[in-house]
């Protein structure tokens, strides 16, 4: 009988048999095995074994969760950052897979040391993750000038140098991935942060501008922005401020942000996930 024989039978009408909805009428074939669904984790399948990770601002916060997560997925991991306690404390916990390296990105001469460090630990890098950052609230008639001028150099400055210094390596190498911890400030002028804010609109037009220029050599970038984060840079925020997210229930955790870098980092190549704004539910400016 016909397709629209059958329609015309059942009046249009959908009709269910065991676990498949066939439409227009009854079927006309077995129906196939109850499809099982797949117990799924972003890290679970160990997608990124075998890869090379760098991660800045690694001791703690976001960066010590980007590593742990890429960790589980497989990578190896270059942790970077100032602290060289924490950071090797962190690395022995973390186990042979993960690699400290006590760099000073604030120091000119540290800085340009980034690269030749990793390769020299590491011998090749597949994804950097420029997380390191600090914070500068408040009304900007307060604010210490010596304290924005260098969470710009960090927030900015350092940020831009190092992935300067990392494209030779993966466009030499035709492949690789490049994220960088923007902040929700970027997408909206929050007028308790000024100074933070602007810092992180500059990130989000260098991080769309490169990667205009290098996705020809199958170079992804992109920025991952998350609302405010229980991390260490909370405790520069505004006292109010922070008490009233507190109250709401309006923090993330650090691992929810590391989780969405792993789905940033393991789509096909052929898909780049440029911007992810993330924020607690009960959170919105």
């Amino acid at each position: 009988m016909a397709v629209k024989a059958i329609r015309a039978a059942w009046g249009g009408k959908a009709y269910r048999s065991g676990l498949r909805r066939c439409e227009g009428g009854p079927c006309l074939t077995p129906c196939p095995p109850p499809r099982v669904p797949k117990k799924e984790s972003l890290i679970m399948a160990r997608e990124l074994q075998g890869k090379v990770a760098a991660v800045t601002g690694a001791a703690s916060g976001i960066g010590l969760a980007s590593t742990e997560a890429l960790l589980a997925a497989g990578a190896r991991v270059v942790l970077v950052d100032r602290d060289g306690a924490t950071l090797k404390a962190a690395c022995s916990r973390l186990g042979e897979a993960a690699t400290p390296l006590v760099l000073d990105l604030l120091d000119p001469q540290a800085c340009a040391a980034l690269m030749p460090r990793i390769l020299e630990q590491a011998g090749r890098l597949d994804i950097f993750h420029a997380n390191a950052g600090t914070y500068v609230g408040g009304d900007l008639v307060d604010a210490d000038t010596a304290a924005m001028d260098r969470m710009l150099n960090l927030n900015v400055n350092v940020v831009m140098k190092n992935v300067h210094d990392v494209l030779p390596h993966m466009i030499a190498r035709g492949s690789g991935d490049i994220i960088v911890t923007s902040s929700l400030a970027a997408h909206y002028p929050t007028p308790w942060e000024p100074v933070y804010a602007a810092s992180k609109w500059a990130i989000n037009c260098f991080v769309q501008t490169v990667r205009r220029q290098v996705f020809k050599h199958g170079l992804r970038v992109g920025s991952i922005s998350p609302g405010p984060v229980i991390s260490a840079l909370l405790a520069d925020w505004p006292a109010e401020k922070l008490a009233e997210a507190k109250a709401a229930g309006s923090l993330l955790e650090a691992s929810e942000v590391a989780e969405v870098v792993i789905f940033m980092l393991t789509r096909p190549r052929g898909m780049t996930i440029r911007d992810v704004v993330m924020m607690p539910t009960n959170f919105d400016l």
